[in-house]
């Protein structure tokens, strides 16, 4: 773990033990100010005093880095420095003051409380907004309210190129030079209604806008958002088979182990144990019971239970922290969020992980047509491992996921570095599936619930099929399986897969380099 990323896991840690008392006794939280008047100022410190609650107040001095003050839920946070990008990204409630310079996308899909900047801020300010006020006394950079659908920006200084960009709702005020507005941005003279309405965010700072500030809106109120296409798989693994290895088939009475640990990297302690390589993939964690469950951990959104992993995309980060506490590890869902570069999610892994233990487990997710970009960025955060959704926009072929994975999975090592792999699909998974996935190199096969069957019954007769297919396989743990022991069944599969070809019992040609 890289010092100042543990300095920033600390820091939140503090602050959440400080916070219950200062909050019973209305007690401001100071950082970085000795008790003897000496001055102490942080420096760098990223994805820090985030999921603020309500009544809270913290003051920081220093200049800080990514993500300051994100997922605010009403609190109130003041900065005396500066800080990097995101800046009370996707607050719900609660107030954020910076007196110094701020990077890019301050205010990033926040929708509620406000928000105010002292000094100037970078590019995509404001953007994907859907309520609240941004206030910035300096100037901006490009792209002010991309995307915004709701709240107010209001900009004393000047904005740079493209301001208003795909906006379609919400108000932005330009009182400084302003180029033309951007696609879907139509530009129009303050009214004096208006200067009498932003006056409420405007005249507690002593600020005040003129007749001659600018307002840009959506040029066609109401236009729909885009729809993301849906991600799915077109067809699993049916053409794909499993034959025996060189060794002889097992005995019915020989024991065989088809349960699987997962364990953090770099740790003997902790982890989670599946009595079948299978993560239950649900919406909510108390509504999947059975007999065993706890043998048997899920990857939920909400209400997770004790061996669960948490998937978190947008629209879960601002409450993760309620369930976090009470769950074996986090997933954080980058298929689900706007593009972000490696620093900010680096600073939102800490945000969320600062409310666990050390020996919790900490995912990424997004699909197969990103896999060499997830594998990178797990190895380079040094997280535990990566869920790869086998499905891409339009559908993709399961066993066209497999190379791929597994090609990057080898240019990032991640089998001596210990670092998990799952592959998401989109259906219930039946024992040949899991073989499959195993077989390929992946510890876990992700998928939902079946519709009909009772959960219990069901991983019984998974369970039943694993360890019939592991004696004839010749394999006593799951983890001795390996690519040898898959064969693809027609050439079009072989082709797609990189397996050997039944019959021919060898790779393609074209796969004999790789």
């Amino acid at each position: 773990m890289r010092e100042l990323t543990a300095k920033s896991l600390k820091l939140n840690r503090d602050i959440a033990k400080m916070l219950p008392e200062a909050m019973e006794k209305d007690r401001l939280i100071k950082i970085g100010y000795g008790s003897g008047g000496d001055l102490k100022p942080r420096n760098g410190e990223f994805g820090v005093i985030t999921h603020l609650p309500p009544k809270s107040r913290v003051l920081i001095l220093g200049d800080l880095g990514e993500c300051v003050g994100g997922m605010n839920r009403g609190g109130s946070l003041t900065v005396e420095g500066g800080c990097g990008s995101m800046l009370g990204a996707f607050q719900t409630d609660g107030r954020a003051v910076v007196e110094r310079d701020v990077g890019d996308r301050a205010g990033f899909h926040m929708s509620g409380g406000s928000i105010t900047i002292h000094g100037s801020a970078g590019s995509d300010t404001g953007a994907g907004m859907s309520g609240g006020a941004l206030v910035v006394r300096g100037h901006v950079g490009s792209n002010v309210g991309a995307g915004m659908s709701g709240g107010v920006v209001i900009i004393m200084g000047s904005a740079g190129p493209t301001p208003g960009v795909g906006i379609t709702g919400g108000k932005i005020v330009i009182a400084g030079s302003c180029p033309p507005p951007g696609h879907g941005a139509s530009m129009r003279s303050i009214s004096n209604s208006e200067i009498e309405d932003f006056s409420i965010h405007l005249e507690p700072l002593g600020l005040s806008v003129g007749d001659d500030a600018l307002v840009l809106e959506a040029e066609n109120q109401g236009i729909s958002e885009n729809v993301s296409p849906r991600r799915w798989v077109s067809e699993g693994f049916q053409n794909i088979g499993i034959f025996p290895s060189a060794t002889d088939r097992l005995s019915e009475q020989f024991p065989v182990e088809s349960g699987t640990r997962v364990m953090p990297v770099g740790k003997d302690e902790g982890g989670m144990f599946f009595q079948i390589p299978w993560l239950i993939r649900g919406d909510n964690g108390s509504s999947i019971k059975f007999p065993g469950r706890d043998r048997q951990p899920a990857m939920v959104g909400n209400d997770p239970q004790g061996n669960d992993l948490l998937i978190v995309g947008k629209d879960g980060l601002s409450n993760a922290t309620e369930n976090i506490v009470r769950c074996s590890g986090v997933v954080l869902d980058l298929a689900d969020l706007p593009p972000l570069n490696d620093a900010e999610i680096e600073a939102l892994v800490v945000s969320l992980t600062s409310s666990m233990g050390d020996s919790s487990l900490i995912f990424l997710r997004d699909g197969v047509e990103r896999v060499e970009h997830l594998f990178r960025l797990v190895t380079e955060l040094d997280l535990d491992g990566a869920i790869v959704h086998a499905g891409t926009p339009g559908g993709n072929r399961g066993a066209s996921a497999l190379p791929r994975i597994g090609l990057a999975s080898r240019a990032m090592d991640f089998e001596s570095q210990g670092r998990t792999i799952a592959i998401e699909m989109d259906t219930t998974p039946s024992s040949e599936d899991l073989i499959i996935a195993i077989s390929a190199g992946c510890s876990l096969f992700v998928g939902p619930v079946p519709g009909d069957d009772e959960l219990s019954s069901y991983i019984s007769t998974i369970n039943s099929g694993l360890r019939g297919w592991m004696r004839e396989v010749g394999v006593e743990r799951m983890d001795m399986l390996s690519r040898r022991n898959l064969r693809a069944m027609n050439m079009d599969t072989a082709a797609i897969s990189g397996l050997r070809l039944v019959g021919f019992e060898r790779p393609l040609p074209m796969w004999l380099g790789n």
